[in-house]
């Protein structure tokens, strides 16, 4: 009879460790580093599928979407961060609010969807914004584009979603070598950063867009690969981001798997562990 209340209290005891546990990685996931995985090759070569990394949230400061997101359809869970922070969004304001740099790569909610994007900041509020013939203009003015080879990968599907790279080569069968002219993009204020390149598409010629104030203009290092501001939110792109929509700042690499599963430990790059982004 006396070993009832023992069991009692021990279950009782496992339930408030685990609440606790919970609420202890809630609080550090909203206030320092939320995890984030990438899904897609947009940001290649600077960011790879399968790349693993932890976005820092104290970068800019806090807004309704420094709140979780947990989306597992598989499972059915769907938590938004306004389905928690909600009553912080709408005035476009961060609390402890930074300034985000031209050149930082960064996680923010799609204006519309909600899903976590990551792309690199190209554009700041009040500028014009256009690419003419794949070659970025800010305010008017060409950026600088430097030829810097190709960039090569084996043609096969790639990740969980098993994706298949495009190619500047044309179509290429599984084992061939899929090749895209990297070059070398310095912004106005001195970043550096590789972007590739597979042909001309829409998405090379565009209008001049205006930036409003309190938004931002984003795209993706693989740019004919990138779903990104260069297409408005209505029209299924990104469009302009709200300042209070961005989550945090990529600035590292904490491990990486080219398999369709992180235990399939063959298919680590070692390589790329602790690799800084830039």
């Amino acid at each position: 009879m006396a070993s009832e209340p023992k069991k009692g209290n021990a279950i009782i005891e496992t339930i408030k460790t685990v609440v606790y546990a919970l609420l202890i990685a809630g609080i550090f996931r909203t206030l320092f580093f939320q995890p984030f995985w990438i899904p897609s090759g947009s940001m290649k070569n600077t960011l790879l599928i399968g790349d693993f990394l932890f976005v820092n949230k104290m970068a800019y400061g806090y807004s309704y979407a420094s709140c979780p997101t947990v989306f597992i359809p598989q499972i059915g869970i769907n938590i938004d961060a306004a389905d928690i922070c909600g009553f912080l969004d709408g005035d476009n304001s961060r609390i402890l609010g930074g300034e985000p740099q031209r050149g930082d790569v960064v996680v923010f909610r799609h204006p519309v969807t909600g899903r976590d994007f990551i792309k690199r900041l190209i554009g700041l509020p009040g500028e014009t914004i256009q690419v003419r013939d794949s070659v970025l203009y800010i305010n008017g003015a060409p950026v600088e584009l430097t030829p810097d080879g190709t960039f090569e990968e084996v043609a096969e599907p790639q990740g969980p979603q098993a994706l298949r790279p495009r190619c500047a080569n044309g179509p290429v069968g599984d084992g061939g070598i899929c090749v895209k002219d990297q070059f070398i993009e310095t912004l106005p204020n001195g970043v550096s950063h590789p972007i590739l390149n597979i042909g001309l598409q829409g998405s090379d010629n565009t209008p001049v867009y205006t930036v409003p104030e309190g938004h931002y203009f984003f795209m993706g290092d693989n740019r004919d690969n990138s779903s990104d501001s260069r297409v408005p939110s209505v029209a299924g792109g990104v469009g302009f981001v709200p300042y209070e929509n961005i989550v945090g700042r990529a600035d590292r690499i904490m491990f990486s798997s080219a398999g369709r599963s992180m235990l399939y430990f063959w298919t680590w790059r070692p390589d790329r562990f602790f690799k800084g982004i830039e």
